[in-house]
């Protein structure tokens, strides 16, 4: 059974609600932006990097939102190895949430992550191929041992992927190697490497998220 609290957010305009809701056997945070619509608008799934927090994100995010009217979500992810395998389930459950505060288009919703955000989002996109359109990723490739998740996509998401050539945490060659293994397995791939940018999503933050967009909008799932 889903319960769900409303938490006012101190820190948020009043167009940015908090809720609180449980998913399973958790509870969990999150934060929503809408533009407001009476028609189901795109929304993008906000997964922030390890040590961040939604606010930040949904700062960044928030002018290019209102302007191209899409609905963002952004939950707090916990930190813990534990929660990759509740991610998936995790994620549905926010946004079926979100779903019955805003106006949202379910077959126009997508991801973007950065980092450990990004790591989660490349579960998404295969594990859950059929749930969300398309999935962007800053500053992270999958990891060698678990590539076998590229296999167990039932629809190749399109994927786009953005790696700093300086990146001092995620080595640039993994991220290619990701790249090269999804386009090998039919993905279709946006890959753009970022000259003189190290780790640090927000020092371009607006140049990715309005590539990131431009690519995400073109893409839905397929009528049922």
């Amino acid at each position: 059974m889903l319960a769900v609290i409303v938490v006012p957010a101190s820190f948020a305009a009043s167009d940015i609600q908090s809720r609180t809701l449980r998913c399973g056997d958790a509870q969990y945070q999150y934060l929503l932006f809408s533009p407001g619509s009476k028609q189901p608008l795109p929304a993008l799934l906000l997964l922030h990097g390890a040590g961040d927090h939604p606010p930040n994100f949904i700062d960044a995010w928030k002018s290019l939102a209102a302007q191209k009217h899409i609905v963002l979500i952004a939950p707090e992810l916990p930190r813990t190895l534990t929660f990759e395998s509740l991610a998936p389930a995790m994620f549905k459950c926010v946004v079926e949430d979100a779903r019955q505060q805003a106006a949202i288009d379910p077959r126009r919703v997508s991801i973007f992550g950065h980092s450990m955000g990004g790591y989660l989002a490349y579960d998404a996109a295969t594990l859950d191929s059929e749930y969300f359109a398309a999935v962007a990723v800053h500053a992270m490739g999958i990891a060698e041992k678990y590539v076998s998740i590229i296999d167990k996509a039932k629809r190749k998401t399109p994927i786009a992927i953005y790696i700093g050539d300086r990146d001092q945490l995620v080595p640039i060659t993994r991220v290619q190697r990701t790249r090269d293994l999804l386009r090998k397995a039919g993905f279709p791939v946006h890959y753009v490497e970022l000259r003189d940018h190290d780790h640090n999503y927000y020092d371009v933050a607006g140049q990715i998220n309005a590539d990131a967009w431009e690519f995400l909008s073109h893409y839905r799932l397929p009528n049922p």
